[in-house]
């Protein structure tokens, strides 16, 4: 049996604390910013949780020790983009919000979600799937295969 499920409305609040602890992982302290965003977040959070939307999946693995709250989590969507050669249906596979309980961790718990959401992509035809890796976790992405571009991002904030 695995340790890995797909992620419900009931775990909303606990997602929302996991990013939290992404977040505030990526870069010195405070960084992440006040958490009175989980406010405005956690409704429409617990409705792409419980719907069935086909675009969005979380997969989670229950905390061991504590109830009601989780060891590990990591979230993906699919979004389409017009076909070309190696993808020709579109879809699109990201990954964010990769995250495990300080607690935690060095249990195999982020690569056993990782695996589950990449089946999930496969199933649902994402043609490939991105990530952004941090130095750390980098080496368990690589070793599932993902291997960095060159692309030239840029972002413009609304």
């Amino acid at each position: 049996m695995s340790l890995v499920r797909r992620a419900t409305a009931a775990d909303a609040a606990e997602v929302l604390r996991l990013r939290q602890v992404m977040i505030d992982s990526m870069g010195p302290p405070g960084v992440g910013g006040p958490t009175g965003w989980h406010t405005e977040s956690l409704p429409v959070l617990r409705r792409r949780l419980g719907g069935s939307e086909g675009e969005f999946a979380a997969f989670v693995v229950d905390h061991p020790e504590r109830p009601d709250a989780l060891a590990a989590l990591v979230v993906g969507t699919i979004d389409y983009r017009i076909g070309k050669p190696g993808n020709p249906r579109g879809a699109v596979g990201h990954v964010f919000s990769v995250a495990t309980d300080p607690d935690c961790r060095r249990r195999g718990y982020a690569r056993a979600c990782m695996e589950a959401l990449v089946e999930w992509f496969r199933e649902v035809g994402a043609g490939h799937v991105h990530l952004t890796a941090s130095a750390e976790a980098e080496p368990l992405y690589a070793s599932m295969g993902f291997r960095r571009r060159p692309d030239p991002l840029m972002q413009l904030n609304l």
